[in-house]
């Protein structure tokens, strides 16, 4: 924003004060009166001008003036909606107002106008672009340089039950234990829940890993990575200014579901000197119901699947193609992730190093 020239009618001050005022007649019998004076029409003068300007260049470049108000608020939340969800968001976005949040709604089902009649309806930055998931919102409008204001960004989906949840208190937690990526647990009761290190544990205030010798991954204390440690779930992850700077740059720009990304987010604690072990954690006091309702291709609700059918061709589910999409984009992910490897000759696996050490360590003892 340009500088202002603010100042130039104060040459004339001493003309102002002597025009036969009652300021200018003291001056002559009282010089602190008149100091008094004119430090008053001083900065009488000032708070106009400034007023002035500032409704000037609000008429002329009013995102520039929208940035500056957006300094006020320290983080930020930000979510794909559908109207569909518009209740639970309501729910979500209440919680989040009370804590002083920024808040940006990514509508992919194009409706922006069914959200006005909420109170915080013109309080939102809405961003519109149809089909779209959260991953594709965020690579696009959420660069590290444009959110660099906030101290902590909030990427969840809109389908999350927030009535144990305080904003205020979560981030109480992650500042006191130095988390840099984190996520809310999980209640036990959600609809539904993929690995059991985001289940919440009722007699802990956060945890960093999960002990199970069950099932096909078996997480034990000789466990050094995702999913046992190091690993929060792409539902609703929490990222600190440095970790999403890292973060935005494993957004693939054409796999929008992000599948694979979560196991590699503990490189992003890597990234700041930290230990993913250390730096990535869950919270439990602060959790979350994740209601598992498919929007995105769906009709909204968790049990009930779209079918399509056209010129008499058999009908397909579009929840069983977008998860067949993102399997797809899942080990493409991967690919790039060992050719990206395997062309840094001196990118050497920090995780990969300390495993060895350990495992080294352990054989001499």
């Amino acid at each position: 924003m340009k500088t202002f020239k603010s100042w130039n009618a104060l040459v004339n001050k001493r003309n102002a004060l002597s025009d036969g005022g009652n300021c200018g007649f003291k001056m002559k019998q009282l010089p602190f009166m008149g100091v008094i004076c004119t430090v008053m029409l001083f900065i009488v003068y000032r708070t106009t001008n400034y007023q002035y300007h500032e409704t000037e260049m609000e008429k002329l470049h009013p995102f520039e003036t929208f940035k500056v108000n957006l300094t006020m608020n320290k983080n930020l939340l930000a979510m794909p909606v559908g109207i569909k969800q518009k209740e639970n968001v309501d729910d979500v976005v209440q919680k989040f107002l009370a804590a002083n949040f920024t808040i940006i709604l990514f509508h992919y089902d194009g409706n922006v106008d069914g959200w006005w009649d909420l109170d915080w309806g013109d309080k939102a930055i809405h961003i519109v672009a149809h089909n779209q998931t959260k991953w594709w919102f965020a690579k696009r409008f959420l660069h590290p340089d444009i959110v660099s204001n906030y101290d902590y960004i909030f990427l969840w989906d809109e389908d999350l039950g927030v009535e144990h949840f305080d904003p205020r208190r979560y981030l109480e937690i992650v500042k006191s234990e130095g988390l840099e990526i984190s996520q809310p647990a999980l209640d036990p009761n959600s609809t539904e829940i993929h690995h059991r290190i985001t289940i919440r544990a009722r007699m802990k205030k956060f945890h960093r890993r999960v002990y199970d010798l069950r099932g096909k991954t078996k997480c034990s204390n000789a466990s050094e990575g995702p999913p046992c440690t190091g690993f929060v779930e792409g539902m609703a992850p929490v990222f600190s200014r440095s970790a999403w700077y890292c973060a935005w740059h494993l957004i693939q720009n054409d796999l929008v579901h992000g599948w694979g990304m979560d196991m590699k987010l503990g490189y992003c604690a890597r990234h700041i000197q930290g230990d993913r072990s250390k730096k990535v954690g869950v919270i439990d006091s602060e959790y979350i119901v994740h209601k598992g309702i498919q929007s995105l291709g769906g009709s909204g609700h968790p049990t009930t699947r779209t079918t399509i059918k056209s010129n008499g061709a058999s009908g397909f589910d579009l929840r069983t193609e977008i998860r067949r999409q993102s399997t797809w984009e899942l080990e493409v992910f991967k690919e790039r992730w060992n050719q990206a490897v395997e062309e840094d000759k001196s990118w050497v696996d920090p995780f990969l190093r300390y495993q060895r050490r350990r495992k080294h360590k352990r054989q001499h003892i």
